[in-house]
């Protein structure tokens, strides 16, 4: 899968589409790291993202509760010295 950074992206929009509607998927990187792909729309499966959806739900709803809240967790670690 081809790398562009932002900077790239902007100034080969078109030719990013271009290779996306031809199948490619493109990602596009800030500082280093992936965050966005494009791809085109076709190839989109809105099933299998639904599908996907659900089943985060399902395992993250059988995670046990750990008994402390966000604010708690936060709180807590705000008070600990880290060095």
């Amino acid at each position: 899968m081809p790398r562009y950074s932002v900077a790239e992206a902007k100034n080969t929009l078109p030719r990013l589409i271009d290779r996306a509607l031809a199948g490619e998927d493109v990602v596009i990187t800030r500082h280093g790291k992936p965050v966005v792909e494009v791809r085109a729309r076709e190839a989109f499966d809105r099933a299998a993202w639904l599908a996907s959806l659900d089943r985060i739900e399902a395992e993250t709803a059988a995670i046990p509760p750990t008994g402390i809240t966000s604010v708690q967790l936060l709180s807590d670690m705000s008070n600990e010295t880290l060095w």
